[in-house]
């Protein structure tokens, strides 16, 4: 396995949903809800977005063959919405977002959406999973990745079931800290997906 990609990926979908950003919407989320129906609700949420993104990294390139999608294409078109999800991080407005769509989810239970979709396995993650299992150097590689996106979903895990404790601790300004810190490292991120796009289709790189 390629331990430096490996660290890649994971770096890259942590950023991406992260975890630190989902804690307080997960808070506001389950604010209502009994300590037993907030696990129930993590584990239920996790387990979702689990299987969406793998059914994504087992099946994507699949599905962008089928419609014609070439993966540099992909990459490049990948690297700009990251590239959005970036700046939308840096200048608050994901967070914004994230406040909306847990004012107008259902109380009774918000696993699925909006915790588990968007929130989780949204438009970004989904991306960056099928094209970090694109760019993947072997097969073991791939199976890594897939791995690597567990360990990720574990820690979203473990944040919502500390979210108190970690908001806590933090507070509302060292969140915004620690998403701004990310939003630009996934920019730095996106535009090298980018110009691995470019690359990939002899664009005089």
């Amino acid at each position: 396995m390629d331990i430096s990609f490996l660290i890649t990926a994971f770096v890259t979908l942590f950023v991406v949903i992260d975890p630190i950003g989902l804690a307080p919407v997960f808070i506001a989320l389950v604010r209502d809800h009994t300590p037993q129906q907030r696990r129930n609700i993590a584990l239920r949420a996790c387990a979702v977005a689990t299987i969406i993104l793998l059914l994504f990294a087992g099946f994507g390139d699949a599905l962008l063959g089928g419609i014609g999608i070439s993966l540099p294409a992909f990459r490049i078109a990948g690297g700009m919405l990251l590239f959005l999800t970036a700046l939308d991080m840096l200048f608050e407005r994901r967070t914004q977002r994230r406040d909306d769509q847990a004012e107008q989810a259902e109380a009774a239970d918000p696993s699925v959406f909006p915790i588990a979709i968007p929130l989780t396995a949204g438009p970004g993650a989904i991306a960056t999973i099928i094209l970090l299992v694109g760019q993947a150097p072997s097969t073991a590689d791939a199976f890594g990745v897939a791995a690597v996106m567990l360990v990720v979903i574990a820690i979203v895990l473990a944040f919502f079931m500390a979210a108190g404790v970690i908001e806590r601790v933090l507070g509302r300004t060292g969140i915004t800290v620690a998403t701004r810190l990310m939003g630009m490292l996934l920019a730095a991120l996106s535009v090298q997906f980018v110009v691995d796009g470019l690359k990939a289709i002899n664009f005089g790189l």
